[in-house]
């Protein structure tokens, strides 16, 4: 970072994947309003995040990011807030019973709600329009007046985002994140007929709780146990909304992106000399960077430089997403380049993005067969390499959708039209996200006894 930059640079590079606003006094407007309003996140926890990825980074603990692949306004409630925070701490608690380590909470919420696209346009029926690129930017539904970029709706998301961040501060503090009472959700998972396995881990997490309460370690004698600590992220996509809610940290002289607690570039706008990497960089959060096969060796080098110039532990997360049947191409050459360079970076495992299909019923869905190979090859690659495999990024939600085949509960091509309820990308539902979370503790748990072993 130099003291050079400031908020607005970006608005000096080549711009990709955001939208041409046609009212710029309303587009003023609204930028005007946002930078009066109070930050959402503040920088004492970006700092701890960033402290805490340090500790990803060095096999310490590991990462759990998930949510949303793009948030909506007609579908925002509190109940699905719940059930999407819910389903993370399960997970979490899996993870950390699973592979004895500490499982850092970031989710994709309060500010995922744009969305890069393939195409500036779709064509249906014969009519083309401005594709839609999530509810902060335009609307849904197929007509001429709902695709204009409209920059009143940035307000919208702010106040949607500000309503979201608050209701996961009080889930996180207020009881509802009790480890015993995490537990009794997990139980429900393991009911079915099929889930043997998984009823055995927790049956054995079900003794630990028994013998801590007969301990004396409760939820009343160890504040530890009612409390976590949960993060929000989402991509820097819309810039205009970035940079009027970036405050100065006072304590640090540093710049904050106000917005979330962790932001990341897409594989689609992380050129080096463009807009996003150009604004990403001058801000004090950690900074995530997807990293999909068409990334080049010396683009990496020099977005490693740029973005995380003092090599900071817990400063930038890599985020591969290739593709099931992929990774061991282009993985370990990117693991290479970051060793050689000596860069300081949390890797982590994108498996859905690059396992969309279209299924035989015309949705778009992804195999859940598929995201955990993925999932297996990227352990492997960095079994092999001798690597930290630090986390996994999964777009889920916690309701009871149908719009990934796959999973114990064995959702298939024909029962995708029943629960489809995504505006973009399908989504892991809760149980797919729960079994998924025990497949990975298994993944984990196996690479953390073969670095003990390779240093005993």
């Amino acid at each position: 970072m130099t003291t050079q930059w400031t908020k607005s640079d970006w608005r000096a590079k080549p711009r990709v994947q955001m939208p041409e606003y046609t009212d710029a006094a309303a587009l003023d407007a609204a930028e005007a309003k946002l930078r009066q309003y109070p930050p959402l996140v503040f920088a004492g926890e970006a700092r701890r995040l960033r402290a805490d990825l340090a500790e990803v980074a060095a096999g310490k603990r590991f990462l759990l990011q998930g949510g949303d692949c793009a948030e909506s306004f007609s579908e925002f409630s509190a109940d699905g807030i719940r059930d999407t925070f819910k389903v993370m701490l399960q997970m979490a608690m899996v993870l950390t019973y699973g592979a004895k380590v500490p499982v850092v909470k970031v989710g994709r919420m309060a500010g995922q709600f744009a969305k890069p696209r393939s195409a500036p346009t779709e064509t249906v029926n014969g009519v083309e329009l401005p594709s839609y690129r999530g509810d902060i930017i335009n609307e849904l539904d197929f007509t001429a007046e709902a695709r204009i970029p409209d920059p009143q709706r940035m307000l919208q998301a702010y106040t949607q985002a500000a309503a979201t961040l608050n209701l996961l501060r009080a889930f996180s503090t207020g009881g509802f994140a009790d480890i015993h009472r995490v537990h009794s959700w997990t139980l429900g998972f393991t009911e079915k007929d099929d889930a043997e396995k998984y009823r055995d881990m927790a049956n054995r997490i079900q003794d630990s709780l028994d013998f801590m309460t007969a301990a004396g370690l409760t939820a009343e004698t160890n504040h530890e146990l009612q409390t976590v600590d949960f993060y929000t992220s989402h991509e820097a996509l819309l810039l205009e909304y970035e940079e009027a809610l970036c405050r100065l940290d006072s304590t640090s002289g540093k710049w904050l992106a106000g917005s979330g607690h962790m932001v990341w570039i897409g594989d689609r706008t992380r050129q080096p000399d463009g807009a996003h990497v150009e604004f990403c960089k001058g801000v004090l959060n950690p900074i995530g960077l997807k990293c999909g096969p068409s990334m080049e060796t010396e683009d990496l080098k020099r977005l490693m430089a740029s973005l995380n110039p003092g090599n900071e532990a817990g400063r930038l997360t890599l985020i591969a997403r290739f593709g099931a049947g992929k990774v061991a191409d282009h993985l370990p050459r990117l693991i290479e380049t970051v060793r050689a360079e000596g860069a300081n970076v949390v890797w982590v495992c994108d498996p859905m993005h690059g396992n969309t299909i279209k299924s035989a019923t015309g949705y778009k869905t992804r195999p859940f067969n598929r995201v955990l190979e993925e999932v297996q090859q990227f352990f492997a690659c960095h079994r092999e390499a001798g690597t930290v495999p630090g986390g996994v990024h999964f777009e889920m939600t916690g309701r009871d959708v149908t719009e990934c085949t796959g999973g114990v509960r064995a959702v298939t091509d024909e029962d995708l039209s029943s629960r489809y309820h995504t505006a973009c990308d399908p989504r892991l539902n809760a149980s797919q996200s729960l079994e998924l979370a025990f497949l990975v503790a298994e993944e984990l748990s196996a690479v953390r006894e073969a670095r003990r072993s390779a240093t005993a």
